[in-house]
């Protein structure tokens, strides 16, 4: 099932930057079949949706294992029925 999503990865505990704690997800994004977007407060994703719940789950398993302590990710996923969902169809 095709989705689009947005996804904002916030470290807890890290200090005044996470740039490379963002670098990072942005990374792990990257090695997956998707479209990504980032901006200021996080990335828009379109791909699989089983593909983007199992990102997820490696950028936390990655940024725990690299040391952070604490993550608090909010992911807002939109699939549909009708129509396959893009991020190049949400563009104004």
């Amino acid at each position: 099932m095709k989705a689009t999503a947005e996804l904002q990865v916030i470290p807890l505990g890290s200090g005044v930057s996470v740039r490379s704690e963002v670098r990072a997800v942005v990374d792990l994004l990257e090695q997956f079949d998707f479209i990504i977007e980032t901006h200021a407060s996080g990335t828009n994703i379109e791909g699989n949706l089983s593909e983007v719940l199992a990102a997820v789950e490696k950028i936390h398993q990655s940024l725990h294992e690299s040391g952070v302590v604490r993550l608090v990710s909010y992911l807002k996923l939109e699939t549909r029925t009708d129509k396959k969902p893009t991020l190049a169809g949400k563009k104004l």
